[in-house]
C-alpha cells in the first residue's frame, strides 16, 4: 500500500476547508438518517471498508470525490438504481443537502463518506475495487502560486487508477483550461489508464448528455469559459 509521502503532497486533499451552518431540514435530516447512510472517515476501523456489507448489496460502485451540495450525485443515482453510488464530501451541510434528495427521491443506492476521499481511497478502499471514480469541478486553485495545492496530480491519480477494477473509468471535469490541460497530461501519463477519446479531438470527451448540469457548470458558462470532460479506463492488466 502507498506511503502518505507517496500520496499526500503538502497542502493537496480532496477539498477546500469551509466553515457553513447547516440548515434547519439539513440538520434534521443528519440526525433521522445519517447512522444509516453516513460513515465518517475518522471513525472507519483500520483496514479495507466492506462496501457490499454497507450498501446491503452487491453492486459496481462509484466513488464521486468532492460531491458539494449533492444535486448532481442524487440525480445520477436516481438514473442508475442498479449501480451504488458513494459520495465523499467534507462539508457536512453538502451531505445534508444531499441526504434530503435521497430522502425526497427514497434512493437506497447513496451512502455518504465525510472525509477526505484522498487517505480514504488511500486506507479504506482495496484495489481494483470501483468500478468509477468521478471528480467534477474540483477546485482550480487558480492562482499560479496555489497550482500545487491541485488534487488532480500524478501520486493522486496512481492511487485512482490502482483501486479502479480493470475496466473501471475515471471522469474528470473541469471549467479552467489550464487544469484541464494539466489533467489530460496526468492521466495520459498513468500507465494504467489509457483515454477514451485519445484519438481525436486532441483527448477530450463529449460532454456526456446524463451528467447533470451544476451550478459551477452553469457559473462557467455564463463566464465564457469551456467546459472540459476527460474519461479514462483502466487496462486490463497483462495475463488476464
Amino acid at each position: 500500500m502507498e506511503t502518505v509521502d507517496q500520496v499526500r503532497q503538502p497542502g493537496v486533499f480532496s477539498h477546500v476547508r469551509r466553515s457553513v451552518r447547516m440548515t434547519v431540514g439539513q440538520q434534521r435530516v443528519w440526525e433521522t438518517h445519517w447512522t444509516e447512510l453516513g460513515r465518517k472517515l475518522a471513525d472507519l476501523p483500520a483496514g479495507t471498508l466492506d462496501l457490499d456489507a454497507w450498501f446491503g448489496r452487491s453492486a459496481p460502485v462509484v466513488l464521486e470525490i468532492g460531491s458539494g451540495m449533492g444535486e448532481a450525485t442524487a440525480q445520477l443515482a436516481a438514473a442508475a438504481p442498479d449501480v451504488n453510488h458513494l459520495a465523499a464530501e467534507v462539508y457536512p451541510a453538502g451531505l445534508g443537502q444531499l441526504m434530503l434528495a435521497v430522502e425526497k427521491n427514497e434512493l437506497t443506492n447513496v451512502r455518504l463518506l465525510h472525509g477526505d476521499a484522498l487517505d480514504f481511497l488511500r486506507d479504506h478502499v482495496a484495489p481494483d475495487t470501483l468500478d468509477g471514480v468521478r471528480i467534477y469541478f474540483p477546485d482550480p486553485w487558480q492562482k499560479k502560486r496555489h497550482n500545487k495545492r491541485r488534487l488532480v496530480k500524478a501520486p493522486f491519480v496512481a492511487l485512482v487508477a490502482s483501486r479502479l477494477r480493470p475496466g473501471g473509468t475515471l471522469h474528470l471535469a473541469t471549467d479552467w483550461a489550464d487544469y484541464a490541460d494539466e489533467m489530460l497530461a496526468i492521466c495520459s501519463d498513468e500507465p494504467l489508464l489509457v483515454n477514451q477519446y485519445g484519438d481525436r479531438a486532441e483527448g477530450w470527451a463529449p460532454r456526456p448528455t446524463w451528467r447533470p448540469l451544476t451550478k459551477f457548470e452553469s457559473r462557467a458558462q455564463v463566464e465564457g469559459r469551456i467546459c472540459r470532460d476527460l474519461l479514462f479506463t483502466k487496462v486490463m492488466p497483462s495475463g488476464w
